[in-house]
C-alpha cells in the first residue's frame, strides 16, 4: 500500500493526491504523518486543506514538527479555508505556544471563517490567556462567532467568564441561549445557577432541557 501512496502523492493529478490522503488514514500514525507533511504545502487548496485537517489527529505523533507546520499554514497560507483548518488542528493538539499567533490573526484577518475557527479552537486549546480574546469575540457582529465564543468560554472552565456571557440570556437567537446554557453548566457557581434557572423556563424546549441538565 505504501508504494501506491507514494506514487499517488507524487502524481500531477490533484485527485490522486487526495486519494493518497484518504489512504493514509489506514496507516500507522507515524507513517501517515510522513506522507501528510509532504502535502501541507501542495499547490492545490483542496489538497492542502485535507492534509492540514488530518494533522488534528495525526499530528500528535510529533507535536514539535506539527507546531512548525501548522504555524506556517496559519500565518502564510493564502487560503482562508486552510488557515481555518490550521487553527482547528492547533486547538485539537493543544499547541498553546501558538496562542499569540492565533490572537494576532484573529485581530488582523478580514475573513470571518478564520476568526470563527480561531475562537472555536480556543476552548480546546485550554490556554487561560484565551479568555480575554473570547470576551472580545462576544462583541463580534457575526452571530456564529459569538456562539463559538460562548462555547469556548464554557470549555475553558474559568468562572471569571460567567459575568461576560450572562447578558446573552435574553438573546433572540435560541441557539445562542442553548450554547449559553451549556457553558453556564460547565462553569458553575451561584451567578451561573441564577441564570440557568431563567433559561430552564425558556420557550424553546432544547434550551430549557439543557439548562435543566437533561
Amino acid at each position: 500500500m505504501t508504494e501506491s501512496i507514494a506514487t499517488l502523492i507524487n502524481s500531477e493529478n490533484k485527485g490522486d493526491r487526495i486519494t493518497a490522503l484518504n489512504m493514509v488514514r489506514e496507516l500507522e500514525p507515524t507513517i501517515a504523518f510522513g506522507y501528510i507533511k509532504q502535502l501541507v504545502t501542495d499547490n492545490n487548496t483542496r489538497v492542502r486543506y485535507a492534509a492540514v485537517s488530518q494533522l488534528a489527529t495525526i499530528g500528535s505523533v510529533d507535536l514539535t514538527e506539527s507546531f512548525t507546520i501548522l504555524r506556517d499554514r496559519l500565518i502564510d497560507d493564502p487560503e482562508p479555508d486552510v488557515q481555518a483548518a490550521a487553527a482547528d488542528a492547533i486547538g485539537a493538539l493543544k499547541l498553546t505556544a501558538a496562542f499569540d499567533d492565533l490572537q494576532h490573526l484573529y485581530e488582523t484577518t478580514p475573513e470571518w471563517l478564520v476568526q470563527f475557527s480561531i475562537i472555536a479552537a480556543l476552548g480546546e486549546l485550554g490556554e487561560p490567556r484565551g479568555l480575554q480574546l473570547l470576551q472580545t469575540a462576544l462583541t463580534n457582529e457575526t452571530t456564529l462567532i459569538q456562539t463559538a465564543a460562548i462555547g469556548s468560554i464554557g470549555e475553558l472552565g474559568d468562572p471569571d467568564g460567567v459575568e461576560s456571557i450572562i447578558p446573552f440570556v435574553t438573546h433572540p437567537d435560541w441557539q445562542i441561549r442553548y450554547q449559553l446554557a451549556r457553558a453556564l453548566r460547565n462553569l458553575g457557581g451561584e451567578l451561573a445557577a441564577q441564570n440557568l434557572a431563567i433559561l430552564a423556563t425558556d420557550d424553546v424546549e432544547q434550551v430549557a432541557l439543557e439548562a435543566q441538565g437533561n
